[in-house]
């Protein structure tokens, strides 16, 4: 199972943005890829949000839902929960140092 989403690859930040996504409830693809638009200003392509919540599934940080219709929608397992936050903590510690150091430039 994945500690963190370094063995994503190139996935890394689209995962991350499909676990914030999940942080507040389950969502399918669709929904997702909608939620991160609005919040993230990004907008993933079908081939890299599926091949990321594939990797996220195998990794153990969502689950696939029962499908609704013809959507299957993901939560996050507690082990998501777990790496999202010390991901975000990391990303946020990260842009602290950044901004503190333009600030002195």
């Amino acid at each position: 199972m994945a500690d963190d989403l370094d063995g994503l690859g190139r996935f890394a930040n689209p995962a991350l943005l499909i676990l914030s996504s999940l942080a507040d409830g389950p969502k399918h693809g669709y929904s997702m890829s909608k939620d991160i638009e609005a919040f993230a200003g990004v907008v993933l392509q079908p081939a890299t949000l599926y091949g990321a919540v594939a990797r996220l599934e195998a990794g153990g940080l969502i689950d696939a839902l029962p499908a609704d219709q013809r959507r299957r929608p993901y939560r996050l397992t507690e082990h998501g929960v777990t790496v999202l936050a010390a991901q975000l903590r990391s990303v946020q510690a990260v842009a602290a140092t950044g901004l503190a150091r333009l600030a002195t430039a």
